[in-house]
Parts: C-alpha cells; sequence; structure tokens
C-alpha cells in the first residue's frame, strides 16, 4: 500500500508542478502584455507633453513677435510725434517676424546660412582685379 501510495504522491506533485509552471507562464505572458501597454502609454503621454511644449514654444515666439513690434511702433510714435503710422508699420513688421520665427522653429524655413543635405551653394566668381 505504501507503494501505490508513493506513486499516488508523484503523480500530485508532477501535476502540481506542471500546474504552477503553466500559471507562472500565464503570469509572465500577462506581465509583459501589461509592461507593452504601460510602455505605449508613457510614450503617448510624453509625445503629447512634448506636442505641448512646442505649441506653447511657437505661440510665445509669435506672441513675442508682435508684443516687440508694438512696442518699437509706439515708442517710434512718442518720439517722432506720428501718433498711429509708426504702431501700424512696426506692429505689421513684429507680426512678420513672429511668422518667420514661427516658422524657423517648426523646421520649414531654414535658419540664415543653413543649406539642406545634398543642396550645394553656387558662388559667383568675382572678376579678378590686376
Amino acid at each position: 500500500m505504501s507503494s501505490q501510495n508513493g506513486d499516488f504522491e508523484d503523480r500530485n506533485e508532477a501535476a502540481s508542478e506542471a500546474g504552477l509552471s503553466e500559471r507562472r507562464a500565464q503570469l509572465n505572458r500577462k506581465l509583459d502584455d501589461r509592461r507593452v501597454e504601460e510602455e505605449k502609454a508613457a510614450r503617448k503621454s510624453q509625445s503629447n507633453s512634448s506636442g505641448y511644449a512646442q505649441a506653447m514654444k511657437l505661440s510665445s515666439e509669435f506672441i513675442a513677435g508682435v508684443l516687440v513690434g508694438a512696442g518699437i511702433g509706439w515708442v517710434a510714435d512718442q518720439w517722432f510725434g506720428t501718433s498711429p503710422l509708426g504702431l501700424i508699420v512696426f506692429l505689421l513688421l513684429g507680426f512678420a517676424a513672429g511668422v518667420l520665427n514661427v516658422l524657423r522653429s517648426a523646421g520649414v524655413v531654414e535658419q540664415p546660412g543653413e543649406t539642406r543635405p545634398g543642396e550645394t551653394t553656387v558662388q559667383k566668381d568675382k572678376p579678378e582685379q590686376n
């Protein structure tokens, strides 16, 4: 009877170990899936926050250009006595400068003196002086 009990206990141990291994494998798969989901969520929130930062940067550059232009125009009007003309002219110049700064920051327009990859600059030959 003891030999039969030993075989039964061995089978129970083997079955319980197999069950534990299977449950452990299932938990590992669930953990891997959860890690992947958390990484995706972290990347998404990071890209959202960097998008917000980019939006704040672009809007502040535009607003700064307009405000500086308006300020210069107001000061010019006060000094020269040309009441609305300086403000209007410099406000428009500030608007144009703000738009240009936004386009440069967004990478649409190149910085002065930069060339695109693969693009060569052409220099005109200067006549030789004798």
